[in-house]
């Protein structure tokens, strides 16, 4: 009789460990199995209204810091090439006027329109494009970007952009835009501005960029040479979207560098207090100054030059010699 109960108390044990292991399973595929799977499966980034709250607290950040001149306070709301311009912008403006800033004018956007891709995997993203209170009449075209549920979004592209070249997107019959694998503007870019050539469209960010280079170059007594590199890992990984004829948008950093030579018997002048606030070193006979910029580019369907529609360039660091 002992061993007939032993028998079925172990008979017992067992299947209660069974339907522990298979709840533990439900539980699993109910709960932390919805991350995994979510990294295969096609969401939307975002809904419309965490978009609107990210938004709001990004320019209820950018404000705050912007008054103080206090890269802290929005820092866990920018990143990549916008985060790399502001927190320099700020740090120039503590260094020069560390009671704050008293020219803040707080940033107002309306007229928000949001453009939310469904993807896979991470990161996620949306773009934004506002109407500012800065900027004259150009759009503010934002992208926001976050690595993980437990992150908050952050502004990682920030151009200005003519309202009339804010292309249309592709957008499904469920409202979701079309993410698609971005092309390397940044090292065609690069190679532009070094070589010339035909990859991209005449305009002020290519063409007319170009020549205010050669044009600087020929002054006497000073001179100027350029290094231009692609930007292009982690949180400057080039994004894009697909836009309603058939072409691409494509959201893309650099990272740029111009020395400042000056003729024997002479120094260079450092432009501003900005810039002296961020060199270091001391300021002799070169000057190497160091920045980060983002640009918004549309890549049309079947081929031709690259249209820069928008572009943010920021001095982020210099060089005495």
């Amino acid at each position: 009789m002992s061993r007939d109960r032993s028998g079925r108390g172990a008979r017992g044990r067992n299947r209660r460990v069974r339907i522990a292991a298979s709840l533990a399973a439900c539980a699993l595929m109910t709960s932390g199995c919805v991350v995994v799977h979510g990294e295969r499966e096609v969401l939307p980034a975002a809904s419309r209204a965490e978009a609107a709250r990210a938004l709001a607290r990004f320019t209820d950040a950018y404000n705050k810091a912007d008054r103080a001149f206090d890269s802290s306070l929005d820092a866990g709301y920018v990143t990549g090439a916008f985060g790399a311009i502001d927190s320099a912008r700020l740090k120039a403006g503590h260094a020069n006027n560390p009671g704050g800033n008293s020219r803040h004018t707080p940033l107002t956007l309306t007229d928000a329109r949001f453009t939310i891709p469904a993807k896979a995997g991470w990161p996620r993203w949306f773009v934004v494009d506002a109407q500012g209170n800065k900027g004259g009449s150009a759009r503010w075209l934002m992208v926001f970007v976050r690595d993980g549920l437990g992150e908050s979004w952050r502004v990682t592209y920030l151009t200005l952009v003519p309202a009339r070249q804010v292309p249309k997107f592709r957008v499904g019959a469920d409202g979701w835009a079309e993410a698609v694998p971005a092309p390397d503007l940044s090292s065609r870019y690069a190679a532009y501005l070094r070589d010339g050539g035909r990859t991209f469209a005449d305009g002020p960010s290519t063409s007319g960029w170009r020549a205010i280079r050669a044009q600087q170059a020929r002054k006497p007594g000073l001179v100027r040479q350029y290094i231009d590199e692609p930007l292009t890992r982690d949180a400057f990984a080039p994004l894009a979207l697909r836009t309603a004829d058939g072409g691409t948008l494509v959201f893309f950093a650099s990272h740029h560098y111009e020395k400042r030579t000056a003729a024997a018997g002479t120094s260079v002048a450092v432009p501003n207090r900005d810039v002296q606030a961020l060199t270091k070193g001391e300021v002799k006979q070169s000057l190497t100054l160091e920045f980060v910029a983002n640009q918004a580019a549309v890549d049309p369907a079947g081929g031709g030059p690259v249209s820069v529609v928008g572009r943010v360039q920021g001095l982020t660091a210099a060089q005495g010699e």
